[in-house]
């Protein structure tokens, strides 16, 4: 009987961690390598350029910063960049997201948003997004492969979270147990979770990172890191990872990635850095950011390392990483090219980091449970059909493989506002 016993426990305990195994992405066995390229600018004289985001199947997106105007871009690294048709009456433009054959973002009267309106590029042609009944400004932060977009409208205490689908925009009603809502929807991934940043009624001074499932009836909060109140959700992934920062009420943050099985877990600060925000995360769960000190430091998380970008690319090649303020990582592929801003030769440009060797294919935890009922068929006629020549050629292009420690954490009580 013994002998049973011990053989039927030690099978069992055998059992077990061959499961636990089955679930974690397999480990990356050695530095992620990356060469970098210079997006530009539109025009010659144009002052600089910003990277926003990049597709699932690595087209960037951003703007191109000039006098009096900015344009927005999509960039391959086989038709180098593409400048997209202005709205009538905005002069500023920044495209935000893309997906296939479509680029959102944000039309305006000034470099910082006034009189913002949310816009779609497809087809070559710039329309504007509707507005939900009686709304007159509002934004377009991400969109999916079925074009739903997600993003603001209103200002002020007046703003809140908007869903553009099916030729309409309607606002975010959906609240967590507690009344929190959306005050902004940055994220959306192609199952329709939705992710941003929420107010918390009952405590205003509270930022509340909140996760929605289009076709569910509530919203649920990440929660927070130890010691920290509240979050903001910045994006989410194909396999409903979530990623932002955690902080306590309106103070600096540290970054986190998020999913249903594991709850929040804190993503490690790069070196000589003291807080952070994770702004971008692929299917594998790599992860995008901006950590800081005196400088702000782009990095990248593998689900096992956080590393500073600058030191992924080959030496003296005239970026500037790490030594400014400038520098940013805001958007990941599903094939690990990344997409942010930096100083190249003294001058601030859009990048695109593409990976120089590929990686093993990941198997994520996470998983996503969105049930969407929403399917987004956009008014506009308008986005990114690169026919610019580029200038270098493709190096092979990964999928990241990441692991994750979830150490679920409880959802507290909530809180934001910009």
């Amino acid at each position: 009987m013994k002998t049973n016993a011990t053989s039927n426990l030690r099978f069992i305990t055998f059992t077990v961690a061959m499961l636990l195994l089955a679930t974690l992405p397999a480990i990356t066995a050695t530095t992620p390598q990356y060469q970098i390229y210079d997006i530009g600018v539109i025009d010659a004289g144009d002052d600089a350029s910003q990277g926003f985001g990049v597709s699932h199947a690595g087209v960037a997106v951003g703007r191109s910063i000039r006098t009096g105007g900015s344009q927005a871009f999509s960039w391959t690294l086989g038709g180098g960049i593409v400048g997209l048709p202005n709205l009538s009456g905005r002069n500023y433009a920044v495209a935000s997201s893309a997906a296939p054959q479509i680029a959102v973002g944000t039309a305006a009267t000034t470099l910082f948003g006034t009189s913002r309106l949310p816009i779609i590029w497809q087809n070559g042609a710039v329309s504007q997004l509707p507005l939900p009944p009686g709304e007159t400004l509002g934004d377009a932060n991400s969109v999916n492969a079925s074009g739903v977009a997600v993003g603001s409208v209103d200002a002020g205490s007046l703003q809140r979270g908007a869903i553009y689908s099916g030729g309409s925009g309607a606002i975010i009603t959906q609240t967590t147990t507690n009344g929190s809502f959306f005050v902004t929807a940055f994220g959306i991934n192609d199952s329709g979770r939705i992710v941003g940043q929420g107010i918390d009624p009952q405590n205003a001074a509270r930022n509340v990172g909140i996760v929605y499932d289009i076709g569910q009836n509530m919203a649920v909060e990440v929660g927070a890191l130890p010691g920290f109140n509240g979050a903001l959700a910045f994006a989410v992934s194909n396999t409903g990872y979530v990623v932002g920062s955690s902080m306590l009420n309106q103070g600096s943050g540290l970054p986190f990635i998020w999913s249903d099985q594991g709850g929040m877990v804190a993503i490690p600060l790069a070196s000589g850095t003291s807080q952070g925000s994770a702004r971008a995360v692929n299917s594998a769960g790599w992860v995008v950011g901006n950590d800081s000190s005196a400088f702000s430091i782009p990095f990248l998380y593998d689900g096992t390392n956080t590393y500073r970008l600058a030191d992924l690319i080959p030496a003296n090649s005239g970026w500037d990483l790490s030594m400014n303020t400038s520098s940013s990582a805001l958007g990941i592929s599903e094939d690990g090219v990344i997409v942010g801003t930096g100083v190249h030769n003294g001058e601030t440009h859009a990048y695109a980091m593409v990976p120089v060797a590929p990686t093993p294919t990941p198997t994520p935890t996470a998983t996503a449970t969105a049930t969407p009922t929403a399917t987004a068929t956009p008014t506009a006629t308008a986005t990114p059909t690169a026919t610019a020549t580029a200038t270098a050629t493709a190096t092979a292009r990964p999928t990241p493989t990441p692991r994750l420690h979830p150490t679920p954490r409880p959802r507290p009580t909530p809180r934001p506002r910009p």
